[in-house]
C-alpha cells in the first residue's frame, strides 16, 4: 500500500525540494491528516497525499512539461500560459509513472490541488486546504480561510478559489477552466445551503 512508503516518500520529497518546501509539504502532511480526522476522510491517505503532493514543485519547467506530455497528454494553451500549476500535473504523472504510485485517491488529490475542479472528493477537497491553511503559511487572511476550515471544508474552498481567482485576475493570469467550474459548483452550492437556512429560522 502506498500509505505504508511514507518513509521513501520523505527520502524522495527530501532530495526534490528545497528545505522550505520540505518543511511545507510535512506541514501540509500533518494539516491534511488533522482535517481528515474532522470529517471523515482516510487519514492516512491524507497525510501521505500532503507528503508528495508537491514533489515536483522545485523541478525546472522544462522537465515538467516533458514528462505531463510524455505520460500525459499535450498541454492546453491555459496551462502551457500557467506554469505555477505544472506541478501538480507533473507530481501525478511523476507519482504513477517514476514511483509507481497505485493509489488513484492519492493521486487524484495531487493532481487538483492546485487548480481544484468540480465533483471533487473528500480527499481532494481535504489537500486543497490543508495546502492553504498548514502551519507554516502567513499569507494576509490565513487566519480567515483556517477558522471557515473549521466550519466548512466547502466554506474553506469558496474562500480559497475566491483568493486564487482573483489573484491571478489582478495580476493577468489567466485561470484554469477547473477553477472556474469548482468555484462555481461551491459557490452555487453554498448559495442553496444559505437558503435553506434562512427557510428553516423563518
Amino acid at each position: 500500500m502506498d500509505t505504508q512508503r511514507n518513509e521513501e516518500f520523505v527520502e524522495e520529497i527530501k532530495k526534490r525540494l528545497s528545505e522550505y518546501r520540505f518543511y511545507h509539504s510535512l506541514n501540509v502532511a500533518d494539516e491534511a491528516k488533522r482535517l481528515a480526522k474532522k470529517y471523515g476522510a482516510d487519514e492516512d491517505k491524507a497525510f501521505t497525499a500532503g507528503l508528495i503532493h508537491d514533489i515536483m514543485k522545485d523541478t525546472d519547467y522544462e522537465t515538467q512539461r516533458e514528462l505531463i506530455e510524455k505520460y500525459s497528454h499535450k498541454m492546453t494553451p491555459t496551462e502551457l500560459a500557467n506554469p505555477k500549476i505544472w506541478h501538480a500535473m507533473s507530481g501525478e504523472v511523476f507519482l504513477r509513472h517514476e514511483l509507481n504510485v497505485k493509489d488513484e485517491d492519492i493521486l487524484s488529490a495531487v493532481r487538483y490541488h492546485t487548480t481544484a475542479r468540480d465533483n471533487m472528493s473528500l480527499l481532494e477537497k481535504i489537500l486543497y486546504i490543508a495546502d492553504y491553511t498548514s502551519a507554516e503559511r502567513n499569507y494576509p487572511d490565513v487566519d480567515v480561510i483556517r477558522e471557515k476550515a473549521e466550519r466548512s471544508l466547502e466554506e474553506a474552498m469558496l474562500y480559497g478559489l475566491q483568493f486564487t481567482i482573483k489573484e491571478n485576475v489582478e495580476a493577468g493570469a489567466v485561470v484554469h477552466p477547473d477553477s472556474i467550474l469548482a468555484y462555481n459548483e461551491v459557490a452555487i452550492s453554498e448559495k442553496e445551503k444559505a437558503r435553506k437556512d434562512e427557510s428553516n429560522a423563518d
